[in-house]
């Protein structure tokens, strides 16, 4: 099963982490973490690697009803959301949310990651 949603883009890494957070926000999702692998890798280690952000995104009421029917779900939260270069594009994946029905099996997460998957969907679909 695959666990992702992902599309790739024809524009620069700057401008599309941006229009990624805008159509976050227009789907109702904030930001609330940000990781800039690279800048990681590179600090901690002296690696290098292509630009690579993971954006922690999460919406706030989808959030509330996941943890009203399992608490342990916020091992799972926020939804991630990778942008990321490869090669001449620009790749934004985000974590495809029936994955956390699947590996909870609790049918009562269903219609909360369908919902999730929409918006998600929608957000993606915007960029392109």
């Amino acid at each position: 099963m695959p666990y992702d949603r992902t599309i790739r883009l024809d524009s620069a890494f700057a401008p599309t982490v941006q229009a990624v957070r805008d159509a976050l926000a227009a789907q109702g999702f904030g930001v609330l973490t940000e990781i800039d692998v690279q800048a990681t890798l590179k600090s901690k280690l002296g690696a290098d690697m292509e630009d690579y952000l993971i954006l922690g995104a999460c919406n706030p009421p989808l959030a509330h009803r996941a943890l009203e029917a399992d608490r342990s779900i916020g091992l799972l939260l926020p939804c991630n959301v990778v942008v990321r270069t490869e090669g001449e594009v620009t790749v934004v994946q985000a974590l495809d949310p029936m994955t956390l029905v699947a590996l909870t099996g609790l049918p009562a997460l269903e219609p909360i990651a369908d919902e999730a998957a929409r918006r998600l969907d929608a957000a993606l679909a915007s960029l392109t």
